[in-house]
C-alpha cells in the first residue's frame, strides 16, 4: 500500500484515480476534485478545504478528518464509504452515494445532505440542517440527533433507535418507517406516509400524523399534539398520554387515557370505521373545524 504522510496538496484533481493508498496528516487546499475516481483509500487526521473531494470513489475509510465549509458537495456517486470521528462542516455533502457508514460525526451544516442515497448507517452522531436524507432509502439510525426541518422527506425503509428529532415536517412522503425509543418535536409529523410506526416514543407535534395509510403507535405519548390522525386509515394507536384533539381518522383503533376534543365529521369520514377506546373525552363534535393553521 502506498503511504503519503504530512503533506499539503493544491490544485485540481491532484490525486486523480489514486488507488490502494493510505493518507495521513494531509491537507487538501484549493483545487476541485482532489481524489476523484480514487479507490481503496484510507484517510486519517486530514483536512479537505475545497470542493468535490470524493466523487465517484470506491472503498474509502475516513477517520478524524475535517471537511471544511468549502468542501461542499463533497461525496457524490461514491460507493462503500465509512467516516468516523470527523467534523463535517460543508453542506450538500452526500448525494447519490451508497453503502455509507457514519459513526461519531458532526454535521455542522447538513443542508441538502444525504440526498438520493441508499444503504446508510449512522450512529452516535449529530446533524444540523434542513432537508437531510431526502429521497434516500435503507437507512438505520442509532443515537442520532437531528436538528433541522424536513428530515427524510420521501425516504424509504427507515429504522431509528434512541434518537432525537427537532424537525418540522419530518418523515413526509415516507414508506416503511419504524422509530423506537426516540423523541420527536416538530409540526406536521409524517404526513402522506405509508406504514409508519412509533414504538416507545415521545412526540410533540402540531397537526401531526395525518394523511397516513397504516399507522401504528405503541406505548407512545403525544404531548401537546392536536388535530392528530386526520384521514389516517388502518390506524392502530396505543397512546400513553392525553391527546389534545383527534380529527377525522378513517379506520382502525385509537386507545388513549384521555382526548381533549374528538372530531368525527360524518360528511368526511365514516365514524363507525374507527374504534375509540378512551375513558375520558372532554368534547365530542360531529363537524370539522376548518380553521387549521396554514402550513408554510
Amino acid at each position: 500500500m502506498n503511504i503519503i504522510k504530512n503533506h499539503f496538496f493544491e490544485g485540481e484533481r491532484i490525486l486523480f484515480g489514486l488507488k490502494d493508498s493510505q493518507l495521513e496528516g494531509i491537507t487538501f487546499g484549493e483545487g476541485e476534485s482532489p481524489l476523484k475516481e480514487a479507490s481503496k483509500i484510507d484517510i486519517k487526521d486530514s483536512i479537505f478545504k475545497w470542493k468535490y473531494p470524493l466523487w465517484y470513489d470506491k472503498d474509502i475509510n475516513v477517520d478524524n478528518t475535517v471537511f471544511e465549509t468549502m468542501a461542499r458537495s463533497g461525496i457524490w456517486y461514491t460507493k462503500n464509504i465509512a467516516v468516523k470521528n470527523s467534523a463535517l462542516q460543508a453542506p450538500k455533502l452526500f448525494r447519490r452515494a451508497e453503502k455509507i457508514v457514519l459513526d461519531h460525526v458532526h454535521f455542522a451544516n447538513a443542508a441538502e445532505t444525504m440526498w438520493t442515497c441508499k444503504d446508510i448507517r449512522i450512529t452516535n452522531s449529530q446533524v444540523n440542517g434542513d432537508y437531510f436524507g431526502k429521497d434516500s432509502q435503507n437507512i438505520y439510525l442509532d443515537h442520532v440527533s437531528i436538528i433541522g426541518n424536513y428530515a427524510f422527506d420521501g425516504a424509504q425503509n427507515v429504522e431509528v433507535h434512541h434518537s432525537t428529532f427537532i424537525s418540522k415536517d419530518a418523515f413526509w412522503n415516507c414508506e416503511n418507517v419504524t422509530v423506537y425509543d426516540s423523541i420527536i418535536d416538530g409540526e406536521y409529523l409524517a404526513w402522506n406516509g405509508q406504514n409508519i410506526k412509533f414504538i416507545n416514543c415521545k412526540i410533540e407535534s402540531d397537526q401531526g400524523l395525518n394523511y397516513i395509510d397504516h399507522l401504528e403507535l405503541k406505548n407512545t405519548s403525544l404531548i401537546h399534539t392536536d388535530l392528530a390522525f386526520e384521514y389516517v386509515s388502518n390506524i392502530n394507536a396505543r397512546v400513553s398520554s392525553k391527546i389534545d384533539s383527534v380529527k377525522n381518522p378513517i379506520s382502525g383503533k385509537i386507545s388513549a387515557p384521555a382526548i381533549g376534543k374528538l372530531i368525527l365529521d360524518p360528511q368526511k369520514i365514516t365514524p363507525s370505521e374507527t374504534e375509540i377506546d378512551c375513558a375520558k373525552i372532554d368534547a365530542k363534535v360531529n363537524h370539522s373545524d376548518e380553521n387549521q393553521k396554514p402550513k408554510d
